[in-house]
């Protein structure tokens, strides 16, 4: 595998220079300051590439060009959006850059209620707890119609929660839920999320899949012409949220993406981290279904709380979880061995370790929440480790 690191650009406290100390190989950036829905000006990804260049690497992957809120409901300028969104590709693709990630979930990017919650040891990790999140949804956000999503234990608990929250416990929970895309200047108020979620009123799950697959039946094309990879990213966490449907949470998902648009360019970003919150998900199996159309792959482990779907969660150290990561990666490394072996030339599929536990230094250098430098640091030798001992001679995955 390529190993990669992501880069939030020259505001990240971990640099391009400590990538490289890291053991990566190139960089996952985007430009997080053009406006969603712009085309990505030439002299900006060429200032982005020059300024991954004097930290020692090449910036390889895209994560993300975003799909505004008018694409997805299909509302507004989204026509405008979408010939944009053409556009950043064929500017991508004259810069040599050859792989694009995304995501299509409404209005939250991955959510989490604590983003710096006390794991083992004193290490900083990211979560997900349930009864948290229905506590800011029910009595934060007072969302109409929220009480007909959960059940009469979850709201009884969730009223408990709430009312046992301090002030700067409930205004912490609604900084982390409304914080938006990694990396971005975006952010919701209360308000300004009860806003967004009315534009989704009358999409149901089908609509947004139907809004999705039209638009990779526009991009699509475009990304195969130039030699772009599109790969999105699943659901984070796979299951609906705030009365939102969720399209890429399971293998079922991601089989109607790739029959609707049956293409080589459009593919997947395999994240264990994301589908590996979903109990029902079985990882390595699900590498081997979609094995040719993985264009990216992030690797990260969660460790599930309950067994209920949906589930509190959180990021666990990168081989522990409930994901079997040397499964998963023994599967990777089969896929590369074919692409090898049929002449392909995307046969190194571009991997990042992805979040990380605060450990040691990164507790106080002040990071973008689950980015820290040498909690990465530490997945990425672990995952390392896998690869090269599946990949000796003897085990003949190399």
């Amino acid at each position: 595998m390529r190993h990669t690191w992501r880069w939030f650009g020259p505001i990240d406290r971990v640099s391009v220079g400590d990538a490289a100390q890291a053991g990566a190989h190139g960089i996952v950036t985007a430009l997080h300051h053009i406006p969603t829905g712009d085309v990505w000006p030439v002299e900006e990804i060429t200032r982005r590439q020059e300024q991954v260049r004097a930290g020692g690497l090449e910036w390889e992957v895209v994560e993300s060009v975003p799909v505004s809120e008018s694409i997805k409901t299909q509302t507004g300028p989204w026509r405008e959006h979408i010939a944009n969104w053409q556009e950043t590709l064929r500017r991508l693709s004259a810069a040599g850059i050859r792989t694009v990630c995304y995501n299509f979930m409404p209005v939250l990017d991955w959510t989490r209620t604590d983003l710096r919650w006390s794991a083992r040891y004193g290490a900083k990790a990211m979560r997900f707890d349930r009864i948290d999140f229905a506590a800011f949804d029910l009595h934060l956000l007072q969302r109409p119609g929220a009480l007909e999503d959960y059940d009469a234990t979850t709201r009884e608990e969730a009223e408990r929660r709430f009312r046992d929250m301090t002030d700067e416990r409930r205004a912490a929970l609604s900084r982390n839920i409304g914080a938006g895309l990694p990396g971005s200047a975006d952010g919701y108020s209360l308000q300004q999320l009860r806003d967004h979620l009315e534009t989704y009123a009358g999409i149901d799950r089908e609509r947004l899949q139907r809004h999705f697959v039209d638009f990779l039946a526009e991009v699509t094309p475009v990304a195969e012409r130039v030699g772009i990879n599109i790969c999105a990213h699943p659901d984070d966490p796979p299951w609906a949220l705030l009365g939102l449907p969720r399209i890429l949470s399971s293998a079922e998902d991601y089989a109607f993406m790739l029959r609707q648009v049956d293409s080589p360019a459009n593919g997947v970003t395999f994240c264990t981290g994301s589908l590996g919150a979903r109990a029902a998900n079985d990882l390595p199996a699900m590498v081997r279904q979609f094995a040719p159309r993985i264009h990216f792959i992030h690797l990260r482990n969660v460790r599930r709380e309950e067994l209920q779907t949906p589930c509190s969660f959180y990021e666990d150290e990168h081989l522990e979880g409930d994901t079997d990561m040397v499964a998963v990666i023994a599967e990777l490394l089969a896929e590369e061995k074919r692409r090898r072996a049929g002449g392909r030339a995307d046969h190194q599929i571009p991997m990042r370790p992805d979040h990380g536990q605060e450990i040691l230094d990164d507790l106080t250098r002040g990071a973008q929440p689950g980015y820290p430098a040498i909690g990465r640091l530490k997945g990425l030798a672990e995952l390392r480790g896998i690869e090269r001992a599946l990949s000796h001679a003897t085990y003949g995955l190399g």
